[in-house]
């Protein structure tokens, strides 16, 4: 298709600086006409003047405009002049191009030059805009120098209006920025010291981890020790019962009296040897976990140790070997778990005898002063046997660790009686230490609080526990509270029960209580609500909590009865089950020891979880150490 011919609007000489206001106020005129915006107008009419004013002077210059139409409808302004060695100046065409941009075409005929500006998309028809511009040309006066002077200095005016509004935008984007810098900036810092601070817990998590590894490896090399003894010891017994029992049973009915008493009584020692291992397993993993509950209650040395003489004796197995175990001249007063103790000293005695094959063994008790000025029972095992290696005298309190050597032959053991000896003395509130050398002999050496801790500020094991003044009981079963009534009635001197939970918080602020006995399950709000209230209250959180209820310990949420001092439950609930568990509940707080039996337990961490269980009641050997 052939493009169609330009349309022609306005031709003009310029040839003085009258007509460069003419032909300045003709482009403003014209773009005005062709629906260019105010910018452009100006633009356009200063670029032309400008060009107008750098060829002033040069023979045969005119401007001419004409409508360019097509897809893309542009104005074109064109400057034609007869010296064709003349030009515009590279500084004139550096300013035009910055008011209109790639517009300026030099023609490859020199004395040519065109100022190209597109007009508007929704422009009408090039024919209806030609002859708008024509009519709007016709209709314009003869050009005034003064006039056209006063609409360049508007323009000016208006462009440095434009110029300022542009700067103090650009100003304010610039204080924007900043802000956003500084926000940035901040951001960044808040990032690298949150970075910083995850990589300083990225650090101590391999640490963790790597401490985690460690007690892995240790955990596996203690269960490898433990299938190494422990199989043997189970084994070595089970085989002989098995054996001697099939021997019974297939012998002939005239098989002597004596020949089958004997064999019976081989079970009978395979027997205790694998009851006594079994109780020994069980009792290391209930210390461990926590399960074994001490039962306070005064220890009369003087027996204890006549019955250790009594029943150590017949481990003497050489006649080189003597047992001692003097008398003391005043025997120290000692409050604690007498059957505990008796374990604790009959592991060591034994131990000691089963490595000595001459010298003594002798057990003497003693007192000294903690650094805190409490009273200190020093009880201390001496033998003359094989002594432990000093890089080993740590690890013999491991489960299943045992020193191997010559010593070991004909020797049986598990490697399970001193770590029950230093976990047990721990649960007494006591120590354990060891001084030892080849071929010297061992000393260890117990040490126990006269009175534990926990029971300082108790009443003593045994006497008559301390009445209350107040005692606030909340429960919700009209029944249960007639029943525990006369309880009640035997540990307080009054007794205020509150049937609705949401009067509680009110009636201890009132009375002031020397403890608080709560019911869990009541309509809101229930005990674990009112647990939470009263430790939440600076005027409350000391007032004892002790929880009564008869729902079975996995059924109850440990977690929030860490402010609990003491669990009880309901079921056979005494007076002195009751008192107990105030005892050492109410006086000794959150962390102190259980109460005897299933009376209570302390509401803090225990063996099940965060908040602990009510721990099974360990088996109670007899008084001299043996299991019953």
């Amino acid at each position: 298709m052939t493009p169609r011919a330009a349309l022609p609007l306005l031709t003009s000489a310029v040839g003085s600086e009258q007509e460069i206001f003419a032909l300045r106020r003709s482009g403003r005129v014209v773009a005005q006409a062709m629906g260019l915006d105010n910018q452009a107008q100006v633009r356009l009419a200063t670029a032309l003047s400008e060009l107008g004013r750098d060829l002033l002077g040069v023979r045969g210059l005119n401007a001419s405009f004409t409508l360019a139409p097509g897809e893309a409808p542009a104005l074109l302004v064109t400057l034609r002049w007869e010296d064709r060695r003349r030009s515009p100046g590279e500084e004139t065409l550096e300013a035009v191009g910055r008011l209109l941009p790639g517009a300026v075409r030099r023609p490859a005929v020199p004395g040519c030059l065109v100022v190209e500006q597109p007009l508007p998309g929704n422009s009408p028809s090039p024919a209806e805009l030609a002859e708008r511009t024509l009519r709007v040309l016709r209709a314009q006066p003869a050009p005034n120098p003064m006039e056209e002077l006063r609409a360049q200095n508007r323009d000016l005016i208006a462009a440095l209006e434009d110029s300022r509004a542009q700067r103090e935008e650009l100003q304010r984007l610039n204080e924007e920025l900043e802000t956003t810098n500084q926000g940035v900036v901040a951001l960044y810092s808040e990032l690298s010291q949150e970075l910083e601070d995850t990589n300083r817990g990225v650090v101590a998590l391999y640490a963790e981890l790597d401490d985690k590894s460690r007690q892995l490896r240790e955990a596996g090399d203690a269960r490898t020790r433990f299938w190494a003894n422990v199989s043997h010891e189970l084994r070595s017994p089970a085989n002989s019962v098995i054996g001697l029992a099939r021997l019974l049973l297939d012998a002939d009915e005239d098989q002597p009296a004596e020949e089958r008493r004997h064999q019976l009584a081989l079970i009978g020692a395979s027997g205790s040897t694998l009851l006594a291992l079994v109780d020994e397993l069980l009792d290391v993993a209930k210390a461990e976990s926590g399960r074994l509950d001490p039962h306070w209650s005064s220890v009369d040395l003087r027996i204890l140790l006549g019955q250790l003489r009594g029943t150590m004796r017949g481990l003497v197995q050489s006649p080189a070997v003597t047992l001692v175990i003097p008398d003391p001249l005043r025997p120290p007063e000692l409050t604690g778990d007498e059957v505990m103790l008796t374990r604790i000293l009959r592991n060591l005695l034994s131990n000691a005898l089963k490595f000595t094959e001459q010298g003594e063994v002798r057990l003497e008790v003693a007192t000294e002063r903690a650094p805190d000025g409490s009273e200190l029972v020093v009880l201390t095992v001496t033998d003359t046997g094989v002594g432990i290696p000093v890089d080993e005298q740590e690890r013999i309190f491991e489960e299943f660790y045992q020193v191997r050597g010559p010593h070991q032959r004909g020797r049986s053991g598990t490697g399970l009686g001193l770590p029950y000896v230093r976990r047990v003395a721990e649960l007494l509130g006591g120590s354990v230490s060891l001084v030892s050398a080849p071929g010297r002999g061992t000393t260890v050496t117990l040490r126990l609080p006269a009175v534990p801790p926990a029971l300082r500020t108790a009443p003593a094991a045994g006497g008559a526990p301390a009445r209350l003044a107040v005692l606030v009981t909340v429960d919700d079963d009209p029944a249960f509270r007639s029943g525990v009534r006369p309880v009640l009635g035997e540990i307080a001197d009054r007794v205020v029960e509150v049937p609705r939970s949401a009067d509680a918080l009110a009636a201890v602020r009132r009375e002031r209580p020397d403890a608080v006995l709560l019911d869990l399950h009541m309509p809101a709000p229930d005990g674990y609500q009112l647990l939470a209230d009263l430790a939440a209250d600076p005027l409350l959180r000391d007032v004892p909590a002790l929880v009564l209820t008869s729902a079975r310990s996995a059924d109850l949420d440990h977690r929030r009865l860490v402010h609990a001092r003491a669990v009880v439950e309901k079921t056979g609930l005494d007076a002195a089950r009751l008192a107990r568990a105030l005892a050492l509940g109410a006086r000794v707080g959150a962390t102190g020891p259980a109460p005897d039996g299933p009376a209570g337990t302390p509401a803090g961490p225990g063996p099940d979880g965060p908040a602990g269980t009510p721990a099974a009641a360990a088996p109670r050997p007899h008084g001299d150490g043996t299991p019953p």
